[in-house]
């Protein structure tokens, strides 16, 4: 682990998303935000699960991440699940939009933190949705490796 990665302080983690998708490649982005917002996630409030990212005119967004309202703020607080521009390069962001496109893929947030530098950064991920049937199998395989490690941890007998 690299001393930026130890050096993240985490706002919100997208649990779900690792049980309803199988992530295959995770991608870090900026995140617009307003002086209240960042108020509000420096104070640790925030919710990612339902959320998810995607293409509106010509650029990345995050829609339906939920940032409450900042309590000491007056009159000119801010929406708490307004879209949010995200901020990554041009052609990763055409990579990410043509892998949704062509193959279905979907772009979920998986966590939400602040950089070293003091940025508020979001982990997005390029998912493939799982069925039923795959949850279950996953579901049995974590089991089952958790129930080796305890097997080998304390002997078999």
């Amino acid at each position: 682990m690299t001393q930026a990665v130890a050096e993240r302080r985490r706002i919100a983690d997208n649990r779900k998303a690792f049980h309803n998708y199988d992530i295959e490649e995770r991608i870090e982005a900026g995140l617009v935000l307003t002086g209240t917002e960042v108020k509000s996630l420096r104070a640790g409030r925030a919710t990612i699960g339902e959320a998810h990212a995607g293409a509106m005119g010509g650029e990345l967004w995050l829609f339906n991440a939920y940032i409450p309202e900042y309590d000491k703020a007056t009159r000119f607080n801010h929406e708490t699940r307004r879209p949010r521009k995200l901020l990554v390069h041009r052609r990763e962001m055409e990579r990410l939009l043509g892998a949704v496109q062509r193959k279905g893929m979907t772009v979920v947030p998986l966590a939400l933190y602040f950089s070293p530098r003091g940025f508020a950064k979001v982990e997005l991920g390029l998912a493939r949705g799982r069925k039923l049937h795959d949850k279950r199998a996953a579901e049995k395989e974590r089991d089952w490796q958790r129930e080796k490690a305890r097997i080998l941890r304390h002997g078999a007998g």
